[in-house]
């Protein structure tokens, strides 16, 4: 039994638990989505295809249009799956893998964000690991339609 520090908060808490993984999971498709539109339609200040492909051409990563477009589609079309809780595991799983290479990329400039680091991509692949782990929760297509991988 949970024991809580204020007893009277403990309703609360129960009422709200079904809605905490939709809440990440939400989120993180959010954040995700527009990141990948920068990425593929320069919306929100991002860098538009052409150049997000050239980026990935001085990267080494050949052809750049091909891996632009394949981390774009990644971070847009994942983010939302995931959004709406549709093949949670799968989308969870390419959002890993691309973050393990963003890790790799971003190393090399330390561990913060505000220094470019992998701080930030760390912290997504841990949420995406725990959905690719416990799935996509409540609230989800995936829920509803009685499926999940």
């Amino acid at each position: 039994m949970q024991r809580y520090y204020i007893p009277a908060l403990g309703t609360l808490w129960a009422s709200l638990e079904s809605y905490a993984l939709p809440i990440l999971r939400a989120g993180l498709g959010i954040i995700l989505m527009a990141h990948g539109c920068q990425k593929l339609f320069g919306m929100f200040g991002g860098m538009g295809l052409n150049a997000n492909a050239a980026l990935f051409e001085r990267l080494g990563y050949h052809p750049g249009m091909f891996w632009g477009t394949l981390v774009g589609c990644t971070e847009t079309i994942g983010g939302a799956l995931l959004v709406i809780g549709l093949f949670t595991r799968p989308a969870a799983l390419s959002i890993v893998i691309f973050m393990i290479f963003s890790i790799h990329f971003t190393s090399a400039k330390g561990f913060f964000w505000s220094q470019g680091g992998m701080e930030y991509s760390i912290l997504i692949l841990l949420v995406a690991l725990a959905f690719l782990i416990r799935g996509s929760g409540g609230y989800s297509v995936d829920q509803k339609l009685g499926k999940e991988f």
